[in-house]
């Protein structure tokens, strides 16, 4: 018995003749009528009442008809979710966000990728720093990260998505809130809010490091682990901080934001991904992802 035997009792069933079920199958009715004998045979029942001018179901001919109805319709469905599966249509994700994109970002990803994969089931992590997107690539917490390079791990694939400028986060009575835009060396004498140098953040690095180069000590007053938590002390009047430009859709009272210039300075976002993760709906995730972010 086979999947075959199974739609050619369906067809003689439904239309209750021989020869009308041999059109619709596209074949001749000697086959058929064999192919149902030998159906009969191996399951020792009759399915059928035979007469001259039609074909009538038995009590066993109706039990075996809806389950053969049920067992084709599951192989149809699961070659329809195995070819989604193919395509990458269907799948479950997690995605890991850098703090400074978390808030301008992660809305509207969230929105396309609903509109452009609504099969595929989406989690997200908001304010994650780079090394801890990392790790969790590595042990599988995550599937894919949107994360400030460098990344110095052989083990992913990291492809540059777009570079923000960066700007001055500042108290709204700060002195230097009444300019329109603010220098490396005015913030010589400010008290700066990074993110942590414990967390190895990137932003900590790139940061201190721009002031340096403009002939700075900086001096730093607070060390944090989240984006809203920087804004926030910084709202509170306990410092001002450096943050790439998508931060300003963290709108906090008593914060204002300036362009950074002189120099005027970027940082990279990237999308990242284990190399050996190859499943289609990965791969049309990153996909979807590059082609909203890359300008």
């Amino acid at each position: 018995m086979n999947l075959r035997h199974l739609t050619y009792f369906v067809a003689v069933a439904e239309e209750r003749h021989f020869g009308r079920a041999a059109d619709r199958l596209h074949m001749a009715q000697p086959p058929l009528s064999q192919a149902i004998r030998q159906l009969e045979a191996e399951l020792g029942v009759e399915l059928l009442h035979r007469t001259t001018r039609r074909v009538d179901l038995t009590e066993a001919g109706r039990a075996y008809l809806a389950r053969s109805r049920a067992i084709l319709a599951d192989v149809d469905e699961a070659a329809h979710e195995a070819r989604r599966v193919a395509a990458g249509a269907v799948g479950h994700l997690a995605i890991g966000c850098v703090g400074s994109a978390t808030y301008s970002l992660l809305p509207a990803l969230s929105r396309h990728l609903a509109t452009e994969l609504p099969g595929v089931d989406f989690a997200f992590r908001g304010e994650m720093l780079a090394p801890d997107q990392v790790e969790a690539l590595r042990t599988g917490g995550i599937d894919i990260a949107l994360l400030r390079p460098p990344v110095d791990d052989p083990a992913l694939t990291v492809t540059p998505l777009r570079r923000d400028r960066l700007v001055v986060a500042l108290p709204a009575d700060h002195p230097l809130a009444r300019r329109g835009q603010i220098r490396a060396a005015d913030l010589g004498r400010s008290e700066l809010i990074v993110h942590s140098a414990d967390r190895r953040s990137v932003m900590y690095g790139v940061v201190l490091g721009l002031l340096r180069d403009a002939g700075l000590d900086p001096h730093v007053r607070h060390e944090v682990g989240e984006t809203s938590t920087l804004v926030t002390l910084v709202a509170g009047g306990l410092g001002v901080a450096v943050v790439p430009e998508p931060v300003t859709a963290l709108a906090l009272a008593g914060v204002t934001y300036r362009p950074l210039v002189r120099p005027a300075a970027t940082v990279e976002l990237a999308v990242a991904h284990r190399t050996d993760r190859t499943e289609p709906h990965l791969r049309r995730t990153v996909d979807v992802i590059r082609r909203m972010l890359r300008p």
